[in-house]
């Protein structure tokens, strides 16, 4: 269950009081507690066991538009004092940065004391014996599968995690969150000729979960398609990002979008506002309130409510993702999109992010593309953020006649992504539970380096 034993409002006000004692002119205070538990099994027996149990403060001081962060871990009077005046004196030796503000008071959000978003699993946490079970019971499931010589990890975990945000102009709220996780690693062949594959998930809830024989029998197929693999052709063909990976494309997108990346001039995307990103039929959308959702949030780091909002809509690039010190940066409103750890300040992030999905299968897309490769797994990257130029170790299968022939390993990947994206095919594989909500992705004429 989550953490419920330390007093957050008190605690965040006292650290408030004391930014205001030492000089402060405006602050915010988070605290944070988590627990988690997680259990690994090698060969039928447990290999590993890790427990944390922790508190976290983290504070943000403004003094006269400079700011500066610090944390502790000690929840005593003396150190919320000593933060304090350390965040102060650090704050009048920063740069001034004129974009630096707490959200209007008038802005903040008001949410209420229940769970309406569902982010905590009512049900007692899992012990350590129930974890070994689901870890035992996965690993078995990927040991069963024919050509699976062995099982080289399987992971059941638990995390509980609670935080709350209070700033000098009057927020002060928190929100808990669970989190149920099961992965699993096999192993095929030998030798130079070994290959791995892998599954995983996680959920909010425990009973939203898939079984652990299901992760376990994924991994081990996934795991035994891809022996005897090897390089692919060298040249330009139509490549198919599997749903497993498809994310990391948009999520290119999505950085790019950081008004961050933009204020910066450090994104491809930069003049792009208003213009076509995507072919005319897709929309990207965020959606905070998506119940049971890993990434779902009622308020951002800065107090501000959450809520849907159209980041592509047509194709066309309708906006940057922006806190409040970037929003000021680029003259617009925050997005209320601000993420913080307790020792950094607030920066925008993404939660949950939906793409259209495509009316064709993700069988009739490779049966369409004739000959070229499905990747399910990417590696390295030399991505520049400033012209898009993209490059990609890639592994998955090569595909000839519309029927995937061979496991393809060791090749390179390479194009654009603003000519990449603007061609993209969706599937309509969309996965329901995943925080980037994308289905597999065609995208024609990319350069492939095999043999």
């Amino acid at each position: 269950m989550i953490p419920d034993d330390v007093d957050f409002p008190a605690l965040t006000a006292a650290l408030l009081d004391a930014a205001r004692s030492a000089g402060a002119q405006d602050a915010d205070a988070v605290a944070v507690s988590a627990s988690s538990l997680s259990v690994e099994v090698r060969d039928g027996a447990l290999e590993h066991a890790d427990r944390a149990d922790g508190t976290e403060l983290g504070l943000r001081v403004l003094v006269g538009g400079r700011q500066a962060c610090v944390a502790a871990s000690d929840l005593s009077p003396d150190t919320i004092r000593d933060m304090a005046e350390r965040a102060v004196a650090m704050a009048r030796e920063a740069p001034v940065d004129d974009a630096l503000a707490l959200a209007p008071a008038d802005a903040l959000a008001r949410p209420g004391a229940d769970d309406p978003l569902q982010l905590v699993d009512t049900d007692a946490a899992p012990l350590p014996a129930a974890l070994q079970d689901i870890a035992l019971r996965a690993e078995a499931a990927a040991a069963g599968v024919a050509g699976v010589r062995v099982v080289d990890s399987a992971n059941a975990s638990y995390s509980a995690r609670r935080l709350y945000l209070a700033t000098s102009n009057g927020f002060s709220a928190g929100y808990g969150r669970t989190s149920h996780s099961v992965s699993v690693v096999a192993i095929t062949g030998e030798g130079t000729g070994m290959e791995r594959d892998w599954a995983a998930e996680a959920r909010v809830w425990a009973e939203d979960m898939p079984t652990a024989e299901e992760l376990g029998r994924l991994a081990g197929e996934r795991t035994v398609a891809r022996r005897g693999a090897r390089k692919p052709p060298t040249g330009a063909f139509p490549v198919l990002y599997d749903e497993r990976i498809s994310a990391g494309l948009i999520g290119h997108l999505l950085s790019a979008a950081n008004g961050s990346a933009v204020a910066r001039g450090a994104s491809w995307l930069r003049e792009c506002l208003g213009e076509a990103v995507l072919p005319a039929g897709l929309d990207l959308t965020e959606d905070p309130h998506r119940p049971r959702q890993n990434a779902s949030r009622p308020f951002d780091a800065e107090g501000l409510p959450t809520r849907p909002r159209a980041i592509v809509q047509a194709g066309v690039l309708q906006g940057w993702t922006l806190d409040i010190a970037t929003a000021n940066k680029l003259g617009m409103e925050s997005t209320a999109s601000a993420v913080r750890g307790t020792s950094s300040p607030p920066s925008p992030g993404v939660s949950n992010v939906a793409l259209t999905p495509g009316t064709a299968s993700r069988d009739n897309l490779i049966r369409d593309m004739g000959r070229g490769l499905v990747v399910t797994s990417l590696m390295g990257a030399s991505i520049n953020p400033t012209t898009g130029d993209y490059s990609r170790g890639a592994s998955g299968f090569w595909v000839e006649n519309g029927q995937m022939a061979y496991p393809v390993n060791e090749c390179t990947i390479a194009g654009n992504l603003r000519d990449m994206l603007i061609r993209i095919t969706p599937a309509d594989d969309l996965p329901v539970w995943r925080t980037h909500r994308v289905p597999s992705l065609l995208v024609e004429g990319l350069t492939i380096a095999g043999s």
